[in-house]
């Protein structure tokens, strides 16, 4: 039995003002032709289909074109939604697409067992359990106490998460031993897990009080396919808990990570071998540093359509930079998407911001200057800025999840 597990497509997704439209479009089809020559028998989907709750018409295209030209090979797809996505959007269809070997979970179910998903093959034989959990919210897992310490809430509602997970992993359970198959079990979630290597494209996401999740608290499933974290890896030294990454590179800072899907195999209920599959890159994105005669040359040195974040390190402050940047790329296909100055001229006081234009700066930039002005030093201190940091990532993901 095969699968490919990916995640983090976020499907209408802007990038510094640039669609990636074509990009998807891209990494659908060759996705496609991926999972028909590797004879696959299902595709997972851990979250964050869609880059917004409510994503522009051509994403939602996209994502249908997908599952209706995967029908031929008669190969299953199973989504769960992640952070991104809303609940309400992904299940409108649900129903419909179950018809079309999709299965879909929004969110938490009123009735749990349909997160446990059959898996069988063109002859309707089982061939794996699927415990479908997509992107925990605290309100779907516990009810709000008074009085609890921080800590006490951490606690409350990492245990609701690890009992939500081992509810599932029961009735998958059990539901195998009622048809005596050697059949493996397959977790999913959309989380991060302690020690995780995040990028910039990935907001601290808190689930409650809740930073992270310990991955010696999942149920032991025969493999746990993670999303959210965008850069592929393997969880705490466990090879059957990992996490694919994003098929795209959505921040700068994901140039130097190879961008892969995970051809995970399985002989009856043992995990055979996972392989990562390196998916070819559809939009060269590229960072270039240096002072303005350095990245002249640089850019001269470039040929074809790049998407550019440029830093420029200068200890005169230019007013023209924008102009002096833009005449170097004139006549060409580079596309500066990102124009900075070196962080520590930027970071010397918030009233530098004043001086820069908004195509500088993002509100996590803005924010963490103005953070860089107090003494944090102590361990009071210390907390105090960290509850900080949870309040405005809290803010951030409420205005992203009700734009």
């Amino acid at each position: 039995m095969k699968i490919l597990h990916t995640s983090d497509w976020h499907l209408g997704q802007y990038f510094l003002g640039k669609s990636r439209q074509n990009e998807h479009k891209q990494f659908l089809d060759w996705l496609l032709v991926c999972a028909q020559d590797k004879q696959v028998d299902a595709i997972i989907v851990a979250g964050d289909i869609f880059d917004t709750g409510s994503p522009p018409s051509y994403a939602r295209e996209l994502y249908n074109q997908f599952i209706e030209d995967l029908q031929a090979s008669k190969i299953k797809l199973i989504i769960v939604g992640g952070n991104h996505d809303s609940v309400a959007t992904l299940g409108e269809s649900k129903g419909l697409l179950k018809m079309l070997n999709t299965y879909v979970i929004p969110g938490v179910m009123s009735n749990l067992d349909e997160q446990v998903i059959t898996l069988t093959d063109k002859n309707k034989h089982p061939i794996a359990m699927i415990c479908a959990v997509p992107f925990l919210r605290a309100r779907d897992l516990q009810f709000s106490q008074a009085g609890l310490t921080g800590k006490q809430k951490q606690t409350s509602l990492q245990q609701a998460i690890t009992e939500h997970y081992q509810q599932i992993y029961d009735l998958a359970k059990a539901q195998r031993q009622v048809m005596g198959k050697k059949i493996p079990i397959i977790a999913t979630g959309h989380l991060a897990t302690v020690g995780a290597k995040t990028s910039d494209s990935v907001r601290d996401i808190y689930i409650g009080t809740l930073e992270s999740f310990s991955s010696n608290n999942f149920p032991p499933a025969d493999y746990i396919a993670l999303g959210h974290i965008h850069r592929a890896q393997i969880v705490g030294k466990s090879k059957h808990i990992r996490y694919c990454g994003s098929p795209i590179a959505l921040s700068f800072d994901e140039l130097n990570s190879d961008k892969k899907v995970l051809l995970v195999e399985f002989n009856e209920e043992k995990l055979n071998a996972v392989t990562e599959l390196k998916i070819p890159c559809f939009q060269q994105l590229k960072q270039i540093k240096g002072d303005l005669a350095e990245i002249e040359k640089k850019l001269n040195e470039l040929e074809g359509t790049i998407w550019l974040d440029i830093e420029v390190s200068s200890e005169d402050y230019l007013g023209d930079l924008h102009q002096r940047i833009e005449s170097m790329v004139a006549d060409t296909s580079l596309a500066v998407l990102k124009l900075r100055r070196k962080k520590k001229q930027k970071l010397k006081s918030i009233s530098q911001v004043q001086k820069e234009s908004l195509q500088e700066l993002t509100p996590l930039d803005v924010f963490n200057q103005r953070l860089s002005d107090e003494d944090w030093s102590s361990p009071a201190q210390k907390a105090v800025k960290k509850q900080i940091i949870k309040a405005f990532n809290s803010i951030v993901e409420d205005c992203h999840e009700n734009p």
